[in-house]
């Protein structure tokens, strides 16, 4: 995989960029490329949340916590009852007596194709970039949040 030459400027120039711009522009390219790869599987963000919490505690999340849980994530105003209703009607997961979750043989095969197209997003995102130099860019993000008073830990 190549990556793009960037255009050189003096440090100056770049230490005086309003931080917002540039947080934002690469939210907007990451997550448009994310969602991308999840379009071509007809997923959004949310069903891939839920997809993976599921998988990671099968029979333990219910829609109710579910939903509380990932609602601050969600940007585009996503109804859930949707998301899990459009899970449930594809056969990709399956609710107990007591409503929790679980994925079946086809909801696991439907997030498997959707990590790994995820992957190869996430691998052209990281390209050209260091593991020390993204975890000191993660730092100095956190470092801001923190600083304006948000929650700067990993999210869970």
């Amino acid at each position: 995989m190549t990556t793009q030459q960037l255009t050189p400027y003096p440090r100056q120039q770049l230490a005086a960029q309003p931080i917002g711009y540039w947080t934002g522009a690469a939210h907007r390219e990451v997550v448009g490329r994310i969602r991308k790869e999840l379009a071509t599987e007809s997923l959004t963000q949310p069903h891939w949340w839920i997809l993976n919490h599921v998988a990671a505690s099968p029979a333990h999340w219910t829609r109710a916590e579910l939903t509380a849980k990932l609602t601050r994530y969600d940007d585009q105003g996503i109804d859930f009852t949707e998301v899990f209703a459009d899970l449930a009607d594809r056969g990709w997961t399956t609710e107990d007596t007591a409503g929790a979750l679980t994925l079946t043989e086809a909801g696991e095969a439907g997030r498997i194709r959707a990590k790994e197209r995820n992957l190869r997003a996430h691998e052209q995102t990281h390209a050209g970039i260091t593991k020390d130099e993204y975890v000191a860019t993660l730092d100095v993000l956190r470092r801001v949040i923190a600083n304006l008073g948000g929650d700067s830990d990993l999210p869970e």
